[in-house]
C-alpha cells in the first residue's frame, strides 16, 4: 500500500513539474514575441521618417479607389475582396492559385504570383492607392519566413511604386498586446502549435515598423468564420489576459479596410474583438 501511494506521489509530482515548465515556456515566448513584435515605446524609433519628409497624405474615400489584397484566397482575404468590392473600389487580389479565388467582378482583377516573387508583385502593385494584407500560411509546425520576408517584399514593392498605405493583419500576442490573447492561448495553443507562426509575425511587425510606409498593423483576436455584426472593440488594450477573444473574419476585414480612408491608428497597432 505504500508502494502504491509512493508511486502516486511520484507521479504528482513529475506532473506539476512537467505543467509548471510549460507554463514558463509559455511565459518565456510571450515575453519573446513582447519584445521582438511592435511595442508603443518604441514606435518612433522603429519608424524614422526623414526630416524633410512630407506628413502622411491621407487615402480619400473614393469609389475610383484602387487596392490590393494579399493573402486573398485566405478566410480573412476572401472577406477584404468582397467587402472592397462591396464599398466600389477597383481590387487587384495577389494569388499564387487563381482558380483558388473563384469570384468574378468587373472591378476584380486576379494577378497570379507570390509574396516571395519581386517580379509577380512589381505587376501587382502597379497604379495602387493602398495595399491590405492577411497573409499567413498553414506551415505551423516548423520555422518559416514566408509572413516576414513576403512583406518585407511587398513594402519595397511599395516604396518603388510610390504606394504608402498599408494595412496589415497580425494577431492579439504580439508586441505590447502580449499574454492578451487570454490563459489558454497564451500558455497552451500558441506554446503547443503556433511558436514559430508566431515568431514569424513577430518580424513581419519589425519589418513594417521599420518601413516608411504609413501602416496600421491589426491585431484580431481568435478568428471565426461567423457573419458579419458590424461592431466591435478596438484600440491599444483590447483583449484580456484571462478570457479569450474572437471576432469574425468578415468583421475583421471591415475594420481594416476602415483604416485604409482613416488616420486614426496610424503608425498604430490597434486590436479588435467583439
Amino acid at each position: 500500500m505504500l508502494r502504491q501511494v509512493g508511486g502516486f506521489r511520484e507521479v504528482y509530482i513529475r506532473g506539476t513539474m512537467l505543467l509548471v515548465t510549460f507554463l514558463l515556456y509559455g511565459a518565456a515566448l510571450s515575453i519573446g514575441l513582447w519584445r521582438k513584435g511592435v511595442r508603443a515605446a518604441g514606435r518612433q524609433t522603429l519608424s524614422p521618417r526623414p526630416t524633410d519628409a512630407v506628413p502622411p497624405a491621407s487615402v480619400a474615400p473614393s469609389p475610383t479607389l484602387r487596392l490590393l489584397v494579399v493573402g486573398a484566397t485566405g478566410g480573412t482575404g476572401r472577406q477584404l475582396v468582397s467587402q472592397a468590392l462591396e464599398r466600389g473600389y477597383r481590387v487587384t487580389a495577389l494569388v499564387r492559385t487563381p482558380a483558388a479565388l473563384t469570384q468574378v467582378h468587373e472591378r476584380l482583377r486576379v494577378v497570379r504570383g507570390d509574396v516571395l516573387d519581386s517580379g509577380s508583385l512589381a505587376t501587382a502593385m502597379q497604379d495602387q492607392d493602398a495595399v491590405v494584407s492577411a497573409l499567413g500560411h498553414r506551415r505551423f509546425f516548423g520555422p518559416s519566413r514566408i509572413q516576414s520576408d513576403g512583406t518585407l517584399n511587398v513594402l519595397q514593392a511599395m516604396e518603388r511604386h510610390g504606394v504608402t498605405r498599408f494595412v496589415c493583419e497580425t494577431s492579439l500576442g504580439l508586441g505590447d498586446s502580449a499574454f492578451r490573447q487570454g490563459l489558454w492561448a497564451t500558455f497552451f495553443i500558441t506554446p503547443l502549435i503556433l511558436p514559430f507562426y508566431f515568431w514569424d509575425k513577430a518580424r513581419q511587425e519589425h519589418a513594417i515598423a521599420q518601413s516608411r510606409a504609413d501602416w496600421v498593423i491589426v491585431r484580431p483576436g481568435r478568428l471565426t468564420n461567423g457573419p458579419r455584426r458590424g461592431t466591435w472593440r478596438s484600440g491599444l488594450r483590447v483583449g484580456s489576459f484571462i478570457r479569450g477573444s474572437k471576432i469574425s473574419r468578415a468583421d475583421v476585414a471591415a475594420f481594416m479596410l476602415d483604416q485604409v480612408t482613416d488616420d486614426a491608428y496610424l503608425k498604430s497597432t490597434p486590436g479588435v474583438c467583439w
